[in-house]
């Protein structure tokens, strides 16, 4: 039982860091799709979008390639005395990437609903772009915003493919997808169903919460 409260704590605190990482990156994203025409426009969509379809398995594969010891930003970080694989860092990375593109639809969308009107009138009226932001855009469209980050955790939440790869299932980086896979591996049944039980419930509380956020 302590190892299952360790494991539910240990994924629901990664899930809540990746999120919060990921989210200024995301709605800065969602921003520029949704207010900005440029060149490439179509390819970054595209690029964003790419963790949905391609195997999670397939995503590890990348992200062990860059943040192996010998890929680029691996190597950079080993320099620096930073250790990533197979570390809980491993795991936000992995959830952060796997939920960015959900976030950023969503936010998207929250920031596609807001009248530009309004924005159009406060920089008539003398506001710059940051404060049009941050006073206008950022408020209107935060339902839109806080239903992503609730898409963007519970995937976080669920992660397997790409987590198992680049943290693999120590002690130390298992999540609740993960122990779920190992305690069927070895037979315990139980404690793999209470498992399920826990991120069904807590996925569940986030997707209504989410839905009803993007409903009104």
């Amino acid at each position: 039982m302590n190892d299952i409260a360790q494991v539910a704590f240990f994924t629901v605190g990664m899930a809540t860091l990746a999120t919060l990482v990921v989210l200024p990156l995301g709605v800065a994203l969602a921003w520029v799709l949704a207010r900005k025409q440029f060149p490439g426009r179509a390819v970054l969509e595209t690029l964003i979008s790419l963790p949905l379809v391609l195997p999670p398995v397939a995503t590890g594969l990348l992200l062990i390639a860059i943040l192996g010891r010998r890929g680029p930003l691996g190597w950079f970080l080993a320099q620096m005395g930073v250790e990533v694989m197979f570390t809980w860092l491993a795991v936000v990375v992995a959830m952060s990437v796997m939920a960015l593109p959900l976030l950023v639809r969503s936010a998207r969308s929250g920031f596609e609903q807001v009248d530009r009107r309004y924005e159009q009138i406060a920089a008539t009226l003398g506001a710059g772009p940051v404060r049009v932001f941050l006073t206008i855009s950022l408020p209107l469209a935060r339902r839109g915003l806080l239903a992503g980050a609730l898409l963007g955790f519970s995937r976080a939440l669920g992660e397997f493919g790409a987590t198992i790869m680049v943290a693999g299932s120590l002690p130390s980086t298992r999540t609740i997808a993960v122990a779920i896979y190992t305690y069927t591996e070895t037979g315990q049944q139980a404690a793999a169903g209470l498992l399920l039980v826990v991120s069904a419930t807590i996925a569940f509380g986030a997707l209504m919460l989410s839905n009803r956020l993007a409903a009104t």
